[in-house]
């Protein structure tokens, strides 16, 4: 292949995803007209054909909770909003929208106290993305590189004493930050919680639908997949209740 070749399979392929996102940025543009005019339906028509091309943004995912909330979807208006906030964890409006939502659904469940070090860990984890924390990996890498530097090529005793303390410091900050990546990466691709989109369902105490109840549900609840066996899944509430559902009444965040 020459290079006026590799020039033009280049152009064309920069030429191709510049189309691409401009219909993608067309159909957000048309989305959010259509919900400005109150044409929720057509809001909605118009977000998930960006899903279908693949494109994914807390943006986008809260935009579509909107529009289901406005369509009186409660479950899939707080499946969306847990996506955004899957995505960007800090949202305000998404965490302030999901609020509302949680507080029209029929279920009120009071959840197991977490120990106080679990939770300052899930608000430490959810307060940056993956993408943040590898920022902050490389600030803190970069940092280190500094005082290593600073530490081997200044002869003052002073200094050097400096440079070791906070290179011992930047040295657990940068360990503490590579847990705290894998960990919120971990969280994002996670299939482990869904939410119920069926009005009401009873939960069984085992998979199979003539075995006894154990508690009934309602539309938008969220809840954990434990287990699966045939079409039947094993989930459990946040108050730690547990049962078996069948695998088509919910969608996974």
């Amino acid at each position: 292949m020459n290079i006026r070749s590799f020039i033009a399979i280049l152009f064309v392929l920069l030429y191709s995803i510049n189309i691409e996102g401009q219909d993608l940025q067309n159909l957000m543009n048309s989305g959010n007209e259509f919900y400005q005019n109150k044409q929720y339906e057509e809001a909605i028509e118009n977000y998930e054909a960006i899903l279908k091309q693949g494109y994914l943004s807390s943006e986008l995912y809260y935009n579509l909770g909107n529009a289901y909330f406005k369509k009186g979807k409660l479950g899939r208006a707080i499946l969306f909003y847990e996506k955004s906030l899957k995505i960007q964890p800090n949202n305000e409006d998404a965490v302030h929208n999901l609020k509302i939502a949680n507080a029209r659904t029929v279920d009120k469940i009071q959840d197991v106290p977490q120990l106080f070090f679990i939770k300052w860990w899930n608000i430490i984890l959810s307060t940056f993305t993956s993408t943040s924390w590898q920022v902050i990996i490389f600030i803190f890498y970069i940092l280190l590189l500094i005082c290593v530097a600073v530490y081997l090529l200044i002869r003052n005793l002073q200094i050097q004493k400096y440079a070791f303390i906070f290179g011992t410091l930047n040295i657990g900050a940068l360990i503490f930050s590579v847990i705290l990546f894998f960990a919120s990466l971990e969280r994002e691709s996670s299939n482990d919680f869904a939410i119920l989109q069926q009005s009401a369902i009873t939960a069984k105490i085992s998979p199979d639908s003539q075995s006894d109840d154990a508690f009934v549900i309602h539309e938008g609840i969220k809840f954990k997949i434990e287990d699966q066996v045939n079409n039947w899944v094993k989930i459990r509430l946040s108050d730690g209740k547990v049962g078996w559902l069948p695998n088509n009444v919910y969608e996974v965040i």
